[in-house]
């Protein structure tokens, strides 16, 4: 997935209407000339990403996202380009600047129709204008048929603002949703987009301000904002020539109970191959001699106990505990141990799960500490479903920040990293489907226990790692391709991927 945004501002549907309303307003702009805009840009970037089309097929809702496909419907029938509208919802209803464009398609004699299963749809590029961003819960009337005809049809699909049936503002999808090729969207990119199922349904996502000046852009605060890893790399410490391993700092990886000492093991490696000074794993006895055999840098303690582990706390700079934590008395006595201290924790997977059953009693508020859940986790530690997360994962990221008072990394296409309270929700950009195996989020604790020990804040650690590390996985994708990647492919990409974006920088 692509982008072209201004300043990766992302906006919810609410601010992209007030700046609307500014744009007309303030900039003398009136509605029907930033629809005609809409309309020209879509048609434009409709030719020049797939050519000039044998047949266009152009789906129109009733609201403005409709108004938008009239305008390209008629653009296209001057290029002399055969075209079809199918007309979806109320269009007798039709009003307003989406009349002004209907009309130009009734002079342009286009042929107008009601979709069907039958709907010939052979040939050609299809418009997606039937919902934008005003639209929320289940499809009405003809809508979900016409989205069916659409996605049945394989044929290229340019989707105007928003994919129709995508939730713009939590990238959620309770029906069905159009899956496109290509989404252009305007006025302001809107943060539906990019998490949730967003990736999955946009395909390359183009933006466009309308020609709507600066000023008028910069009024409304976003409420999310696309992450740039090349921004994020120059927090990273630079290596004076005398530098020192004690300087680089100490990441103790604590986890692997027995039948889980692969998690460990990898989180530990990734925190040696992010640029840890030290790196030490705490697991079971049995586990050692593997961490040893794989990674010697690595320096392997085997403890039976918490009583065991408390001595060796003294050492670390951080802590990254859950990584093949398990559930046991053993687990829940070296969290117990590692929650006493007031080192900076990163906690992922049982560890988390630990904290969601109470298992183990802290004060949140006190606590220096990264969060990583997926939306399983992300669920237990807030009490409510799985589809609840994912129905709204921005203000899942809210709830879990505000209940912990911790920095939360929600994982996950498009992973969302907390910000603090009135700032702008992060967004990754970064990542692909072949990461959906094992073993991954057990590298990102590691890459972002690394971080924090070579002195980086904790927020910049949340963001640069979710970041690095999900770039590291698209350049190992890049060489071997999606299928059968494993999280330990993406170890030697991490080196790979802070010193090559570390060379453009520099």
């Amino acid at each position: 997935m692509s982008h072209t945004l201004l300043q990766d501002a992302l906006f919810n549907a609410k601010t992209v209407r007030e700046l609307d309303r500014l744009a007309t307003e303030n900039a003398g702009i009136s509605s029907f000339d930033l629809m005609q805009k809409a309309g020209a840009f879509s048609f434009a970037e409709l030719m020049e990403t797939f050519g000039e089309p044998s047949f266009l097929h152009v789906f129109c809702g009733g609201g403005n996202n409709g108004g938008d496909g009239y305008i390209i419907a008629a653009l296209a029938a001057t290029s002399n380009i055969s075209v079809t509208i199918y007309e979806v919802g109320n269009t007798a209803a039709i009003s307003g600047d989406a009349e002004l464009a209907k009309q130009l398609c009734l002079e342009a004699n286009i042929n107008m129709q009601e979709p069907s299963i039958d709907s010939d749809l052979s040939q050609g590029v299809i418009v997606d204008s039937l919902l934008g961003t005003g639209f929320s819960g289940p499809l009405r009337g003809n809508f979900a048929l016409a989205i069916e005809v659409i996605n049945s049809s394989f044929l290229p699909v340019l989707s105007i603002d928003v994919p129709s049936g995508l939730s713009s503002d939590t990238g959620a999808v309770e029906d069905i949703a159009v899956k496109a090729d290509s989404t252009v969207t305007f006025v302001g990119a809107k943060q539906g987009l990019f998490t949730g199922r967003g990736p999955a349904l946009c395909g390359e996502i183009v933006y466009d301000s309308l020609d709507i000046p600066e000023s008028v852009l910069q009024k409304m605060a976003p409420s999310a904002q696309l992450m740039d890893l090349s921004e994020l790399i120059e927090y990273m410490p630079e290596l004076e020539a005398d530098v020192h391993k004690n300087q680089r700092g100490h990441c103790m990886v604590i986890g692997g109970d027995l039948c889980f000492g692969g998690a460990a093991i990898m989180a530990a490696e990734a925190s040696l191959k992010t640029g840890s000074g030290l790196t030490s794993l705490v697991t079971r006895p049995d586990h050692v001699t593997a961490s040893l055999a794989r990674q010697p840098e690595v320096m392997a303690c085997a403890v039976a106990s918490g009583q065991q582990l408390e001595p060796l706390l003294d050492r670390p700079t951080v802590l990254v505990i859950g990584p093949g934590l398990g559930r046991s008395s053993w687990s829940e006595q070296l969290m117990q141990k590692a929650m006493a201290t007031d080192l900076p924790m990163v906690v992922d997977a049982d560890g988390l799960n630990i904290i969601s059953e109470g298992r183990v009693v802290t004060n949140h508020q006190n606590r220096s500490w990264i969060m990583t859940p997926h939306s399983g986790e992300a669920a237990r530690l807030l009490g409510i479903s799985v589809e609840d997360v994912e129905a709204d994962r921005f203000e899942a990221v809210r709830r879990l920040q505000e209940k912990y008072n911790a920095i939360i990394i929600l994982k996950g296409a498009g992973t969302l990293v907390s910000a603090q309270a009135g700032e702008p929700i992060k967004v990754c950009p970064y990542g692909n489907p072949g990461m959906a195996t094992g073993g991954m989020g057990d590298i990102l604790s590691g890459v972002i226990g690394s971080l924090i020990a070579q002195g980086m804040d904790l927020q910049t650690s949340a963001e640069l790692g979710s970041c690095l590390h999900s770039a590291a996985a698209d350049m190992a994708v890049q060489n071997r391709g999606y299928k059968g990647l494993v999280a330990t492919d993406i170890l030697p990409y991490l080196t790979e991927a802070m010193n090559q974006w570390d060379q453009e920088l520099s």
